[in-house]
C-alpha cells in the first residue's frame, strides 16, 4: 500500500507542487506529509519531499512538526544523526529509544522550540506506557 499511496503522491506533486494548506487544507497537507513519511522505500523521493515541505513551512504553508518529523526520518534513512529524536528503534529488552541525535543535551530545548512533547513523555506515549 506504501507504494501505491508513493506513486500517487509522485504524480501529486508533480501536477501541482507540494499539497500544503492553501492547496488541500490542514487535513489533506497532513494526509500528504504522511504519505511522504511513509514513502521508506523510495528515500530519494521521501528526501525530494523533504525538501518541498521544508520550503512550505518556511512560506507558512504547511506544519512545522510535520517538517521536522520528516527531517528525522530522512536523516536516520542516510545514517545520519536526528535533529528532535522523533525516530525511534526497539531495544533487546522491548523498550524503544531514540536514534542517535545531534546534540542529544540540547534535544528538550529543540523539541520544546518545536512545539514538541518532552522526549521521555514522547517515548512513554508511543510505547504506550502512561
Amino acid at each position: 500500500m506504501d507504494q501505491d499511496n508513493t506513486g500517487w503522491l509522485r504524480d501529486v506533486i508533480a501536477r501541482y507542487g507540494w499539497p500544503g494548506h492553501a492547496l488541500v487544507g490542514k487535513e489533506g497537507a497532513g494526509a500528504a506529509w504522511l504519505l511522504a513519511q511513509h514513502s521508506d522505500r523510495e528515500p530519494d523521493f521521501q528526501a525530494e519531499c523533504l525538501d518541498l515541505l521544508a520550503r512550505a513551512v518556511t512560506a507558512g504553508d504547511a506544519d512545522v512538526r510535520h517538517g521536522a518529523l520528516l527531517e528525522d526520518r530522512v536523516r536516520v534513512h542516510r545514517g545520519e544523526p536526528q535533529v528532535f529524536g522523533t525516530q525511534l528503534f526497539g531495544q533487546d529488552d522491548g523498550s524503544l529509544a531514540p536514534f542517535p541525535m545531534i546534540d542529544p543535551a540540547g534535544v528538550g530545548a529543540r523539541r520544546d522550540a518545536w512545539g514538541f512533547e518532552p522526549l521521555d513523555d514522547y517515548i512513554r506515549s508511543v510505547s504506550g506506557l502512561r
